[in-house]
């Protein structure tokens, strides 16, 4: 597939980066910065091209005439709709995706309608991030919380505790002591490297444990790992830029919520809109009014700012003055130990949540959902089954699909929304939802051909 890339910042170069590492991809990359695009081409095999994104002769030049796809993901909005428009118009591309950060252009859904902004994919990066962060909220205990089906079931990431009844348990018991097959551990992590569960697999305390459920399950099952489930209900957020004020909006209407923000015209404006949110201007990282608002209360602290290093500080502070759950936005790797280590509890990569996003749309065939794990070394997707020939999943049992080695399926949900129990003897039918884990990225381009 050729795939033209505008834009080397830290979504568009993560993309592009794992994208040619993959085969059968041809990527070339555009940007206004040179450096930006050496340091990128320094790091994989792909093309950069230097200009404007939204030039036609910049994008001629970078061989929009054969790309079979567009993502543009400049730090501009408009320069994301234009070139679109342009590729649309001028090079007929097939696929088109834009990241839009501006709710003055998403709210208006018409815009993007046949015949007007040809845009196919909408990436909203606050968005995405928002109801990630929300998702973990609602679930205490987990550390990251990912949707597949729909919405049928989800893979949630938990780290055990001594007094989880499962702790010290072998996997095998899991089905026993629950009497319910179809929740499965997809993987666990331990001292940071991953092991192949296996039925004698003893979960140990400390392990970070990725499991699959329906909905009305996953608050009892985390209770099982680490019986930390009391419901958040105060919350604090650091920071009223559009995720926080997102963040605040949602989260208002159920949970005592109050949202710090340093920007004295912000704060006021974000007053006027929230409903019952309280509002207060000042920093986040101070000690004193972190102590003059009883931090210690906060079910939850999350930081939001458009900072790392602010928002890595201000919860680390509130951590240390009692906040229950401390959560930052942070996208380096290096700040993501952070919570391996206990100095904040869950580091947000609003990078890796975009990017996955953007893979789903990138995939071949009936690839639907992709979800990085873990740092963003192992990968879950879901498919679609299709019949298509005989290396075709359709039709055969688990135990008889040659998956790479590293990957098993650990879900599938039936087209009808069965959830269906995972076994060497289970069947794939038609149209079903199978959600593979991947440990290796390369092995990605094959486990879509047995799905396509």
């Amino acid at each position: 597939m050729n795939i033209l890339i505008l834009g080397a910042g830290r979504v568009g170069t993560a993309s592009a980066i794992q994208l040619a590492s993959e085969q059968d991809n041809e990527v070339t990359v555009v940007d206004i910065d040179g450096g930006r695009l050496e340091k990128l081409s320094s790091k994989s095999d792909l093309r950069v091209v230097e200009g404007n994104a939204s030039h036609p002769n910049v994008l001629k030049s970078a061989g929009a005439e054969t790309a079979d796809m567009l993502i543009a993901v400049t730090s501009s909005d408009e320069v994301n709709m234009v070139s679109c428009q342009i590729a649309s118009t001028l090079f007929n591309t097939q696929t088109k995706i834009a990241r839009i950060r501006q709710a003055e252009y998403t709210k208006h859904s018409e815009l993007f309608s046949e015949g007007d902004i040809p845009v196919d994919f909408i990436l909203s990066p606050e968005e995405l991030v928002t109801n990630y962060i929300a998702e973990v909220i609602e679930h205490p205990g987990a550390f990251q919380v990912v949707n597949f089906a729909d919405g049928k079931i989800k893979m949630v990431g938990v780290k055990t505790k001594k007094h989880g009844f499962l702790v010290g348990q072998p996997i095998s018991h899991l089905h026993v002591h629950l009497g319910n097959e179809k929740v499965r551990i997809a993987t666990v992590y331990r001292d940071g490297e991953m092991i192949s569960p296996k039925g004698d697999t003893a979960i140990k305390e400390g392990d970070e444990v990725y499991f699959i459920a329906a909905p009305g399950e996953i608050d009892y099952m985390i209770t099982e790992f680490n019986q930390d489930q009391e419901k958040a209900r105060n919350i604090t957020i650091a920071g009223g830029g559009r995720v926080g004020y997102k963040l605040a909006a949602y989260l208002e209407k159920n949970n005592h919520v109050k949202i710090i923000e340093k920007d004295p015209e912000r704060a006021k404006y974000i007053a006027e809109k929230l409903e019952s949110a309280i509002v207060l201007k000042g920093d986040s990282s101070d000690d004193v009014l972190l102590k003059e608002e009883n931090i210690e209360n906060s079910d939850v602290f999350v930081a939001t700012t458009n900072s790392e290093e602010a928002n890595l500080l201000s919860a680390m502070v509130a951590k240390k003055m009692g906040a229950k759950k401390v959560m930052a936005i942070a996208n380096k790797d290096s700040y993501s130990g952070l919570a391996e280590t206990g100095t904040i509890d869950i580091a947000i990569s609003a990078e890796r949540i975009t990017t996955s996003a953007l893979l789903s749309h990138v995939r071949k065939g009936d690839v639907v959902t992709v979800h990085k794990l873990k740092r963003g070394n192992a990968e879950a997707l879901e498919a679609i089954a299709h019949e298509h020939d005989e290396s075709s999943a359709v039709g055969k049992k688990v135990e008889d699909i040659d998956l790479p080695e590293g990957s098993f399926i650990t879900a599938i949900v039936s087209h009808e929304g069965e959830i269906k129990a995972v076994h060497g003897s289970t069947m794939i039918d038609a149209d079903d939802h199978v959600v593979v884990f991947i440990d290796n990225r390369d092995t990605i381009g094959e486990i879509e051909t047995i799905f396509a």
